[in-house]
């Protein structure tokens, strides 16, 4: 079988897709608009492969696509990001996506989360509640949170559980292919890729995907906003809503957050092995700080107290998660400042977030701003006056930032386009007892290769120089 994979990257889909068709004897070609700099690390790594398995060298097309290799391709995969209208995809045989490939293949049990904001720390906390839960098999942890499940498909039995973090291009990439997750969480619903989506229904209808092919012996957990309201009203799953503060009415099963203990408690009706009593399930105290982050703990927790996880289980796993890389990550404190990244921010709202739970207890010296997706940044100014200082990365984001700051009345630095420049600026305007956090509110392009990559970037730079 002659198979192309389109778009190679770094975040290791298009590795892990031709690693996944060289071991079964496919003839690999890889096509990257990135040149072979840049891509560097990830031909390296399929490379050393070829030659441990034996395969048959790997063809590469870098800096452009030639249409001949799609007419003539098999198979080709794509990675997400490449929109479906594209006239090489056209030309295509038989479109596949890595997530697509496993689909067609695993035969462990699966959840899955989709929304704009919280999906990666909703994600990561469901594994980990997921992962103390064992009487048999294992949890994995795979999909936009940049780990492919082809990486451990051969691994897998009947017995295990996988949990995937979806993007709206992964669920428009296989809606009308079987997709059946026991549990499903659609997070917080705002405005983000409009430079990809004409409108944000096109946007919601992908995330849409999430619950398609569930049925009633699955649980959908989403929202009691109106976008919420519309998922519960359409899946064929058993329902549960997630609210912030307000506490659910008698016979609607859900969780919410208490604004009192700041517990979260969940009720749920009809559900075989759940009480109709209110029980806890998010603890008061966490290691993560924000009261977004017990959102995402919320649905967590609901969607495995839904499919039958013990309360205590939840409790014990949930007080004892210290959250995930480039969300809110305490990385490094000197002389008493504390240093964050929020790189995976890349929408004005959840910079926001960042800013409302960092200056709770302290003050806060933000570095923001980036690549514009034709986003509001509204939400940014709307709270930007309790941040103690506000340094910009250069960008066209920025741009429109600056703009609404200016509008304001509200002081910045910047926009630096070396990230050296802006981490000295940022460690000069902190003291002892302030936070000081990377969070974007932007996408990363121009300054980074991607968001996990301005996320390393910004701590080797703040460990190097603060």
């Amino acid at each position: 079988m002659k198979a192309l994979v389109m778009g190679l990257g770094l975040h290791g889909g298009g590795l892990e897709s031709a690693r996944f068709l060289l071991k079964r004897g496919a003839d690999v070609c890889v096509t990257d608009l990135r040149d072979e700099k840049t891509l560097s690390p990830s031909i390296e790594k399929l490379d050393s492969f070829v030659r441990e398995i034996g395969a048959k060298p790997v063809r590469y097309i870098l800096g452009k696509h030639e249409i001949e290799d799609f007419k003539n391709a098999d198979m080709v995969i794509k990675n997400p990001g490449v929109r479906p209208d594209s006239p090489f995809l056209l030309a295509s045989k038989r479109i596949e996506t890595d997530l697509s490939l496993f689909l067609s293949m695993s035969p462990a049990c699966l959840f899955a989360v989709t929304g704009t904001k919280g999906k990666s720390g909703t994600t990561c906390a469901l594994h980990w509640i997921l992962s103390k839960d064992r009487k048999s098999g294992k949890a994995y942890l795979g999909g936009n949170i940049t780990v492919s499940p082809l990486t451990f498909l051969d691994e897998l039995t009947n017995e295990d559980d996988v949990v995937l973090e979806l993007s709206s291009f992964q669920l428009g990439d296989i809606k009308g292919k079987p997709f059946k997750p026991k549990g499903a969480i659609l997070t917080s619903i705002m405005h983000d890729h409009l430079d990809r989506y004409a409108t944000m229904d096109e946007y919601i209808d992908d995330k849409r995907n999430i619950y398609r092919g569930q049925d009633a012996s699955c649980i959908t957990v989403a929202g009691d906003d109106s976008w919420g309201k519309s998922f519960r009203a359409e899946t064929k799953a058993k329902t549960l809503v997630w609210s912030q503060n307000k506490v659910l009415k008698e016979g609607i099963s859900g969780g919410w957050i208490d604004e009192k203990s700041g517990c979260g408690f969940a009720r749920l009706y009809n559900f075989e092995g759940a009480s109709e009593e209110i029980t806890e399930l998010v603890p008061q105290k966490l290691l993560t700080p924000g009261v977004h982050q017990k959102i995402n703990m919320l649905m967590a927790s609901l969607a495995s107290y839904g499919t039958g996880v013990k309360p205590d289980t939840i409790r014990r796993a949930l007080a004892d998660f210290k959250g995930i890389e480039h969300r809110l990550e305490l990385f490094h404190e000197n002389g008493g400042v504390r240093f964050y990244n929020d790189s995976a921010a890349t929408i004005p709202e959840a910079a926001a977030a960042c800013m409302e739970a960092l200056t709770e207890n302290a003050s806060l010296v933000l570095v923001t701003g980036g690549t514009d997706k034709n986003l509001d940044f509204s939400p940014v100014a709307a709270i930007a006056k309790k941040a103690k200082a506000i340094i910009l990365l250069a960008g066209t984001g920025s741009d429109k930032l600056k703009s609404i700051l200016d509008g304001a009345g509200i002081s910045y630095s910047g926009p630096f386009d070396n990230l050296d420049e802006a981490v000295k600026c940022a460690i000069g305007k902190a003291s002892r007892g302030d936070n000081v956090a990377l969070s974007p509110g932007c996408a990363s392009f121009g300054m980074f290769l991607n968001e996990f990559d301005r996320g390393r970037k910004w701590k080797e730079t703040v460990m190097r120089l603060g």
